[in-house]
């Protein structure tokens, strides 16, 4: 068991965690902490390793679904916000657990530094964001490709399976779409260091504003359908939306959870949904999209502990 002095008296027992993911969907955690600083973070991931205790690092909590039964171990829900941009440089520096949107966004844009705008609306915190290589659409009216937060990291300060602490370049990451080495390495991001270009603020303000129009005119509302996000990969370019829409699945509900009517490829938490309705709704799409076209979607959500 954890036996640090200065960080045990933080750790909290058989913690709900369904408040703490945007699905509101999550049995509870053994344990459970709460850290603000890398120093904290760095304390709880060692002390969890040196006593062999699972942990899971819990940013935002979106592009997750936690089991019913919770997580045998230690959660650590990271708080480290720390940011600091360099006024000369248009190097901005933010700690893992920093909110992409708004709090990085809006110091990056306040100071005439864009890079980062493109990310509005996204629920991420800096650690998720380069876990999957947070993306969206270029600016309007063109929306030519695909944005990668990949295109504007400068280095990134992480902690190694074996507790060392090293700053890696954007390549060490090996990124691709919705994939980093992080997902397979054991490795965890500290903090990350952006490298932003000076851009007229009005033009910054007019991408967000554009940017939020689009996600709200065709994603269903945080606030008032909770989600994890998109549930499902593309498939060779083909959106999984349009293979769920196509055949006919839009509004299809199991228990409280259903297939968003206003985007196919989200699941919202009605009210009271359980991850068992979540998990049983999504092999029923995978099984009908697949009679239906042919394809057998995967899915983009991550799935926590025991269900």
């Amino acid at each position: 068991m954890i036996e640090h002095n200065t960080f045990i008296h933080k750790i909290h027992k058989n913690v709900v965690l369904a408040p703490f993911t945007t699905f509101k969907i999550g049995g509870k955690a053994d344990y459970f902490v709460e850290v603000t600083t890398e120093d904290e973070l760095v304390l709880a991931i060692t002390q969890a390793r040196k006593a062999q205790l699972p942990y899971f690092l819990l940013g935002l909590g979106a592009n997750i679904l936690i089991g019913d039964s919770g997580f045998r171990g230690l959660v650590i829900r990271n708080l480290a916000q720390k940011v600091f941009l360099d006024p000369e440089t248009g190097l901005l520096t933010a700690e893992s657990g920093a909110w992409v949107f708004p709090n990085l966004i809006e110091i990056a844009v306040s100071a005439g530094y864009g890079g980062l705008e493109h990310y509005a609306g996204i629920p991420s915190t800096v650690g998720g964001a380069l876990w999957q290589n947070l993306h969206f659409l270029s600016p309007p009216p063109a929306r030519s490709r695909t944005m990668f937060i990949e295109e504007v990291l400068h280095t990134a300060r992480i902690l190694t399976p074996t507790n060392e602490t090293f700053t890696v370049d954007r390549d060490w990451f090996g990124f691709g779409y919705d994939q980093s080495r992080l997902h397979h390495s054991g490795d965890i991001v500290l903090s990350a260091t952006f490298q932003l270009a000076k851009t007229n603020e009005t033009q910054l303000r007019e991408t967000i504003a554009a940017n939020l129009q689009w996600r709200q005119e065709r994603h269903p509302p945080l606030d008032e359908e909770p989600s994890a996000g998109s549930i499902f990969q593309k498939i060779d370019g083909i959106g999984a939306g349009r293979l769920i829409d196509q055949a006919g699945l839009k509004g299809y509900q199991i228990g409280k959870a259903e297939i968003s009517s206003k985007h196919a490829n989200f699941i919202v938490n009605r009210g009271g949904a359980t991850a068992a309705d979540v998990r049983t709704l999504i092999t029923h799409v995978q099984q009908v999209v697949q009679q239906h076209s042919g394809h057998l979607l995967q899915p983009e959500i991550g799935f926590v502990g025991e269900f």
